[in-house]
């Protein structure tokens, strides 16, 4: 009876522990990232490490719809732009990983769930279509990014406030870019 009883505890005990295992797993990787930091980075850290993860779900969001734009839009400035976001956003990403890491701060492994949905929005667009919405979306973007770099300026943290000041003029750059190229297009 006691071995019948000690099988079903270790039973049901594996079985709440596969149910946590499968539960985290479906967890966005974005909450996954900030759940790490507050279980160990300082309030002083908690700041500097809510940028940064936020700054790296948007730069993979900005670099996978990068490569989607070059294969969907027609407009050739699109196209042109969507590879400047690839190219750009793509070593912003291993800046910010080397900064993260030099810090423990842990960033996500892939783009949070909003982000996702921008791209998930996009995929079945083609051409003209592409071209409108993708660069609607950029003009939108690159507007909170803006504020999200401008607001890291003024980080306690110097390291972090000197990555964003770096990044901030060619994100300045793009939002000028999207608007330009967003009125051309949106005329045809």
């Amino acid at each position: 009876m006691k071995k019948s009883f000690y099988l079903a505890t270790v039973l049901a005990a594996g079985i709440a522990l596969q149910a946590c295992n499968n539960q985290q797993s479906n967890q966005d990787s974005v909450d996954s990232a900030e759940a790490v930091n507050d279980s160990t980075l300082t309030n002083q850290q908690d700041d500097p490490a809510e940028f940064m993860v936020e700054a790296a779900s948007g730069g993979m969001m900005e670099v996978e719809l990068g490569k989607l734009a070059q294969a969907n839009a027609n407009h050739p400035r699109v196209k042109s732009f969507a590879q400047m976001m690839v190219n750009d956003h793509s070593a912003a990403n291993t800046e910010l990983m080397t900064l993260a890491q030099s810090k423990n701060i842990t960033l996500p492994q892939t783009m949070g769930e909003d982000h996702q949905k921008m791209i998930d929005d996009l995929k079945n667009k083609k051409g003209v279509d592409f071209d409108k919405a993708y660069m609607n979306m950029m003009v939108d973007d690159h507007k909170d990014d803006v504020e999200l770099f401008e607001e890291a300026t003024t980080s306690k943290d110097v390291e972090v406030s000197a990555f964003a000041g770096k990044i901030l003029p060619k994100l300045k750059i793009h939002l000028d870019s999207a608007q330009v190229i967003h009125d051309a297009v949106k005329q045809k």
